[in-house]
C-alpha cells in the first residue's frame, strides 16, 4: 500500500454526520429537504403567533409595553435627566398635549449627537476659526455632541451656585431662569462659546425630536403630528385632493411603509 495511503486517517464521524445532513454526502440532493426541513422547523417554532390566539395576545400586550428606540445612545443617565428636564420647560405638556418628555425628545437628541451631525462628520473642522457673523450658521471649533456636553454641564454648575440643586431637581420657574440666562448669552460662556450658542441648539433640537419622524427617536407614537394634525408620511392624497375641506388624516410614519411581518 502507497505511503500516502497509509498515514491517511480516518474521517472524523461528526463531520460525515455534518456533510450528510447539509446535502454535500448525497450531492446536494437532500439539501432542501433536510437542511430546508431544518429550517422550517426552526422558523416555525420562532413565528409569532396568531394575534388572536393567547399566545399571541401576550405577544403583542409585551411588544406595546417596550419601545427599544426610547434609549441613550451618547448620553449617560444625568445627562438624559437634565436634557429632559430643559425640553420639558421649552416645549411644556398642557392642555393641547403631551411635552417634550413624553415625547421622547430627549432621545432625539441624543441619537442626533451619537450620530454624524454631533460628530460634525462632514464639516470642515480644521483652523483657523473665526468669530462668524449670526447667518453662517455653527461655526464653533468644538463638535456639537462636545458643545452639547458642556453645556448641560455648565447649565447643572449654574443651578447648583444658584439654587444649590442641580437643574433636573429644581422647581419649573427656577428652571426657566436658568434657560432665560443662557438664552440671552450675556454672563454665562462654555470655553469662549456665548451660551446663547448652546441655547439655540437646545431649542432647535427639542421642536425637532416633537415632530419630527419617529424613527428618529422623538414623536412619540406621533402625538406630535396628531397634536398639529399634520398627516405625516403620506404615499398619496388622491383620496382627498378634490375636498374642499380640512381632511383630519391618521398620521403614517417612515415605519408604516415597510412590511414588518
Amino acid at each position: 500500500m502507497p505511503e500516502n495511503q497509509q498515514t491517511k486517517q480516518p474521517r472524523d464521524e461528526s463531520r460525515r454526520k455534518f456533510l450528510k445532513l447539509s446535502g454535500v454526502a448525497l450531492g446536494g440532493i437532500v439539501a432542501g429537504g433536510v437542511v430546508g426541513g431544518i429550517v422550517g422547523n426552526s422558523m416555525a417554532k420562532n413565528k409569532p403567533a396568531a394575534p388572536g390566539s393567547p399566545q399571541g395576545q401576550g405577544q403583542a400586550q409585551a411588544g406595546n409595553t417596550k419601545d427599544y428606540n426610547q434609549a441613550p445612545m451618547f448620553f449617560n443617565q444625568e445627562q438624559l435627566r437634565i436634557t429632559e428636564a430643559a425640553t420639558e420647560r421649552i416645549f411644556p405638556k398642557d392642555e393641547l398635549g403631551p411635552g417634550a418628555k413624553e415625547l421622547g425628545a430627549a432621545y432625539y437628541i441624543d441619537h442626533q449627537l451619537a450620530g454624524q451631525w454631533g460628530m460634525n462628520a462632514r464639516d470642515y473642522m480644521m483652523g483657523p476659526f473665526y468669530k462668524a457673523e449670526a447667518t453662517q450658521g455653527y461655526q464653533a471649533s468644538y463638535k456639537r455632541h462636545e458643545l452639547f456636553v458642556m453645556g448641560l454641564t455648565v447649565m447643572n454648575d449654574h443651578s447648583k451656585q444658584k439654587y444649590q440643586k442641580g437643574f433636573a431637581d429644581l422647581a419649573g420657574n427656577e428652571q426657566d431662569e436658568v434657560l432665560k440666562a443662557f438664552e440671552s448669552g450675556k454672563d454665562i460662556q462654555l470655553n469662549g462659546v456665548p451660551s446663547q450658542t448652546f441655547f439655540e441648539m437646545l431649542r432647535s433640537l427639542t421642536i425637532e425630536g416633537a415632530y419630527a419622524d419617529p424613527l428618529y427617536g422623538g414623536n412619540k407614537n406621533m402625538a406630535g403630528w396628531r397634536m398639529r394634525k399634520y398627516p405625516g408620511d403620506q404615499m398619496s392624497y388622491t383620496a382627498i385632493i378634490d375636498k374642499k375641506e380640512f381632511t383630519v388624516m391618521e398620521p403614517l410614519s417612515l415605519h408604516d411603509h415597510t412590511n414588518h411581518s
